[in-house]
């Protein structure tokens, strides 16, 4: 880019160069901003580049005026108001559109370069990954060294030497970065993530429409990581609890809506058995309160700044929903019972069916109970039996299975036997229901991915699961996973459909499958590490700082008092710096000045930037009126402008000079 500017007029190649760097800070919004907005400000930079090459006119105020207004009466009628961080980038992003349209005075570049800065922080409004971060780095320099160019000398300095100059000010900022960080108080984040849009994509719901998708679309975002205190669960016990669904209308399954009495309503009563599995969970922003643990945690998740609940259902919700990257210890069983032994009033809002709807699937059920094997078969026996059923009769697990009619359960048992998770686990809750037995839809997440590199689990969006529980007298809930009789694969082994390839990664997987794994798996952890060390750093994180430097009870005043030493003490190593530098400076130009403020204090008036020989002829033209002295001192000056342009200087020379300084006749007042 840098050698493609080089034939343009400097004017032409800045003005180019800042707008490409302008673009650069808008793009990653692209997505996010109103289609108007993106459209307007890339047309706009289109047409300030283009006035830039031709050196033509920048259009007059009326134009500008008449797009800021129907900027902000496009904003406030997208977002019904002109605050708020949404409403707020859009208007920003055009302002610095805008402003590049008068771009005529270094003023002007100024506040381009405010607005800039600006517009780059906005884009974590949105997301605050590693990649953007990188982005916004690369932003960042091309910001200061658009800035550094701007303050270099008339003719045509090249932007590398801006560039430059513009990388070694961003590294002698970077410890003072790294201080304010690590030590500046924390406070609430700023952003939050965009609210949920509906899409048919995979991941995790406060519902479930079965049957209204066509085709699911694999998401493979990260939507948790898990660190095992020592070895994992085996994969096929490895569930995470999300929503449970119990109430359905015949197409949307939902949390509970109890008819009975809540005095007569189902508790938890949990009882855990076995080893328990300890672990550390980092877990991506979701706009929503869950906190994802696996099956079953009685004790507490320890969250810093959520006060954490367990529900009947044995979800665990948070006070409030978590928008920002959290990380927590948790402490589970796999082994575990829960809910009554016996039958109670609570239990049959786990039976409801909505009216007129399945018929075929009702026809099912009372034909198994007339089987003569299942006439008083246990619910464990009924369990295995439609269990069976999906394993021998010919349904399959697939992302896209069309579109359901009304009765989804019949479809799937009759006529389609195809279908992902959701699909399965539905219609396997509703023939349990028809067989009187009290089942409930739970959701969550499924297995995951062991990353080679750091050991963490990776769990994803695309392991979005839906599985059934059923109760049992004398046991209690049942965990049942009709999707492992149809795919025994997606359970026991964590064998995923995968979504397509682009071409890039078909081609790389062709060539070495193992090298595109590794790759990811390096680029994962490179992630994970930036959430673990960057994004989750937190306020408890900075007190165990100082608790290490020794504070027994770190507080908010031991972080203002140890960061007002660090800047005091960074303030005085400046300070001896700058007398270092003061020290090193050039002897001759010491030596010079040191002559010239000499003469100032005597009354001859010289410009700043007057060389020995220029000196040397005022004093010349005064040496008539003054003496002879002013003629010995000119003679020094242009010594010492000999010296300084020789082909060969030696120090021994420049010592000459000083002592001859030292021995001149130095006027006390010259006429």
């Amino acid at each position: 880019m840098f050698n493609a500017l080089k034939t343009l007029p400097r004017e032409a190649r800045d003005t180019l160069f800042l707008l490409t760097v302008i673009a650069w800070i808008i793009a990653p919004q692209v997505n996010n901003l109103p289609v108007w907005c993106s459209a307007m400000a890339g047309a706009i930079l289109l047409w300030r580049a283009y006035l830039a090459v031709r050196s033509a006119a920048l259009p007059s105020r009326w134009w500008l005026t008449g797009l800021l207004v129907l900027a902000t009466g496009a904003t406030y009628f997208t977002h019904r108001t002109l605050a708020g961080h949404e409403a707020g980038t859009t208007y920003i992003v055009v302002l610095l559109s805008l402003k590049t349209l008068e771009m005529r005075t270094q003023r002007d570049a100024f506040v381009i370069f405010f607005l800039g800065f600006f517009t780059l922080l906005s884009n974590f409004f949105v997301s605050q990954s590693l990649p953007i971060a990188m982005a916004m780095l690369l932003g960042l320099l091309g910001l200061l060294t658009a800035l550094v160019n701007s303050h270099m000398p008339v003719g045509r300095p090249p932007l590398l030497q801006a560039a430059k100059t513009a990388g070694w000010m961003a590294l002698l900022g970077a410890p003072i970065m790294a201080v304010l960080f690590v030590l500046f108080p924390r406070i609430a984040p700023l952003w939050g993530v965009p609210g949920d849009t509906p899409g048919a994509r995979s991941g995790l719901s406060a519902s479930m429409q079965v049957g209204t998708i066509a085709s699911l679309a694999l998401d493979e975002s990260v939507a948790l990581r898990v660190r095992f205190n020592g070895a994992p669960p085996p994969a096929s016990d490895i569930y995470f609890r999300g929503p449970v669904l119990t109430s359905f209308d015949g197409r949307e399954w939902r949390p509970l809506r109890s008819a009975v009495l809540p005095s007569q309503q189902l508790s938890a009563e949990l009882e855990v058995q076995g080893p328990t599995v300890s672990y550390q969970v980092t877990l991506e922003p979701n706009n929503r309160p869950w906190i994802m643990v696996l099956d079953a945690t009685a004790s507490r998740p320890e969250l810093s700044g959520y006060r954490a609940t367990m529900t009947p259902d044995l979800q665990w919700i948070a006070d409030h929903p978590i928008t920002e990257l959290v990380r927590y210890t948790a402490k589970s069983n796999t082994v575990f019972r829960h809910g009554p032994q016996g039958m109670v009033a609570g239990l049959q809002d786990y039976l409801n069916l909505p009216a007129n709807y399945n018929p075929r699937t009702l026809q099912l059920a009372r034909e198994l109970r007339r089987d003569p094997r299942y006439t008083v078969a246990t619910t464990q026996t009924l369990v295995d039996a439609v269990m069976e059923r999906l394993r021998t009769g010919g349904y399959t697990y697939t992302l896209e299975p069309g579109v359901y009619g009304t009765h989804t359960a019949d479809e799937f048992w009759f006529d389609r036997k195809t279908g992902f998770c959701e699909h399965i686990a539905s219609s396997f809750v509703l023939l349990m229901r028809a067989l009187n037995i009290p089942a409930r839809v739970v959701t969550g997440y499924q297995g995951g991915q062991v990353n080679t590199v750091d050991g963490f689990w990776t769990v994803r969006q695309s392991d979005a699961h839906a599985w059934a529980e059923v109760w049992m007298a004398g046991t209690g809930w049942v965990r049942v996973d009709p999707t492992s009789a149809v795919a025994p694969s997606r359970i026991g082994s964590l064998v995923r459909l995968e979504a397509p390839r682009n071409v890039i990664a078909q081609a790389l997987a062709r060539v070495n499958p193992q090298f595109t794994v590794q790759l990811r798996a390096l680029w994962e952890a490179a992630n994970n590490s930036w959430n673990q060390w960057v994004l989750n750093y937190s306020q408890s994180k900075q007190f165990d700082l100082l608790r290490n430097l020794g504070f027994e009870s770190p507080s908010w005043e031991d972080l203002t008092y140890l960061l007002i030493a660090l800047v005091v003490g960074a303030s005085l190593v400046g300070a001896v710096w700058t007398l270092w530098e003061r020290h090193r400076q050039d002897p001759w130009l010491r030596l010079l000045h040191r002559a010239t403020a000499r003469l100032r204090r005597a009354g001859l008036a010289l410009p700043d930037s007057a060389p020995p020989r220029q000196i040397a002829a005022l004093l010349q033209d005064r040496a008539d009126t003054a003496g002879p002295d002013l003629s010995a001192i000119g003679q020094w000056l242009l010594r010492m402008e000999a010296w300084r342009y020789a082909p060969h200087s030696h120090a021994q020379q420049l010592g000459t000079l000083q002592r001859e300084f030292r021995s001149l006749p130095w006027p006390q007042r010259i006429p």
